[in-house]
């Protein structure tokens, strides 16, 4: 089942059955550029492929009961890329939010945009903002969107903002512990991933939710995110399911 615009959805016969999900889930769309060369073709197709794969995997969470999925959809560092490769980015950000708004709002999806977002281009900014408006008392599913968005970025930011507060006797150095500094991370409120998928095979997490991925379990696969879709994840949720998760302690 494809998601199209302005459509609300079903959830599908075909659902498969997990004894154990988890309540949040953060990808790393990677290899859409490697997607596109394999190919001959230009990597502005890798990206724009791997929006339908973003589609897929939406509806795949919605038909779950998934309610928080966070995607990586541009770094800081991925300003590096040839201008053109960014201008279409910011493009497909535009593109993307125009198109499926409305089907997103129906479905109750809220878009949370994450990063330092004032830096980017007028339109994707605006674009932006209006969709975090429209669709900010959605409870179905938390789409978390990470847009210029670095993870020591974030943590660079916390700190300050938290020693601004510390200066102007907001709070006391006393009070800061865990909790308190994750309030003051873009993902103030948002609970931890439980998985980390990262799709294109590198063994790395460039960045992304730092603080955040402490305890979460890692998934990686060789397929290019253009390419993955709901057999992709539902591989990644049954791997999931066998995984013991400890957080630092052991098994009763």
């Amino acid at each position: 089942m494809v998601i199209s615009r302005k459509r609300r959805l079903k959830n599908s016969d075909s659902v498969k059955s997990f004894s154990k999900l988890p309540n949040h889930v953060a990808i790393i769309m990677d290899g859409n550029g490697r997607w596109a060369q394999t190919r001959g073709l230009p990597r502005a197709a890798g990206h724009r492929a791997g929006v339908e794969s973003l589609r897929v995997i939406v509806e795949t969470c919605c038909e779950l009961k998934i309610p928080f999925l966070t995607v990586y959809a541009f770094s800081t560092e991925n300003w590096r890329r040839p201008e053109e490769e960014v201008s279409i980015l910011m493009r497909l950000i535009v593109e993307y939010l125009r198109r499926e708004v409305d089907m997103l709002d129906e479905n109750g999806i809220r878009i949370n945009p994450i990063g330092k977002l004032d830096v980017l281009p007028e339109e994707p900014r605006k674009e932006l903002y209006a969709a975090a408006e429209r669709t900010e008392n959605n409870k179905q599913l938390m789409l978390n969107v990470a847009l210029n968005y670095g993870g020591r970025m974030e943590i660079v930011q916390a700190a300050q903002r938290l020693a601004t507060d510390v200066s102007e006797e907001i709070i006391k150095v006393d009070d800061i512990n865990e909790d308190l500094f994750a309030s003051y991370l873009y993902t103030k409120g948002v609970p931890d991933p439980d998985l980390l998928i990262r799709p294109s095979g590198e063994l790395r997490i460039s960045n992304f939710l730092l603080w955040q991925l402490a305890y979460a379990e890692f998934w990686v696969t060789d397929t290019y995110w253009p390419d993955f879709r709901k057999k992709e994840f539902h591989q990644a949720l049954e791997d999931f399911q066998n995984r013991e998760r400890r957080f630092g302690g052991i098994k009763n």
